[in-house]
């Protein structure tokens, strides 16, 4: 939508912002086009965004839900889910680069897990009064003392072929 407005010589006058002489003043003398933006409409609720504050407040009631049950976890028992969820996006990942079936929101819940389960560690890390410095020392000892295993969902499919594969020869 474009607006137009006529001036006189009379009626609009402004100064320019770089002059070269302090006493030099311009006239506006023709015709102003001026861009007008609609008034922006109410949105419509989008995939992304979230309409009701009641699925807000569902969605926030499951996350301090998930937060209570990693807090009464050991931290051994994180540092293993914290293991295995890393191979599972790891799984999700070849599966993508070979183009095979898979659940794209899968690969934001199980990175937004890991980062749960690793901030509940650091917050049990500093109630102990453990560093940053030494934080990460200790989690490069971790690192390295991780033995690489397949992943659950890899293991539970080698399971079921190999029961398709002893059923078909029995």
């Amino acid at each position: 939508m474009m607006r137009l407005s006529i001036a006189s010589p009379s009626a609009v006058t402004f100064s320019p912002k770089l002059t070269l002489s302090s006493t030099f003043n311009a006239s506006f003398h023709g015709v102003r086009i001026a861009q007008v933006w609609p008034t922006r409409r109410p949105s419509f609720c989008s995939i992304r965004t979230h309409c009701s504050s009641s699925s807000s407040v569902v969605m926030m009631a499951k996350r301090e839900e998930e937060l209570k049950e990693i807090r009464a976890k050991t931290t051994e028992q994180i540092n293993e889910e914290i293991v295995d969820l890393k191979g599972e996006l790891f799984m999700l990942r070849l599966q993508k680069s070979a183009r095979n079936e898979f659940k794209s929101s899968e690969f934001r819940r199980m990175r937004k897990r890991v980062a749960r389960m690793l901030t509940v560690r650091r917050e049990r890390e500093i109630e102990d009064g453990i560093n940053k410095r030494l934080s990460r020392k200790l989690d490069r000892q971790w690192k390295k003392s991780i033995v690489p295993r397949p992943p659950p969902s890899l293991k539970k499919l080698q399971e079921e072929e190999a029961a398709a594969e002893a059923k078909e020869s029995a």
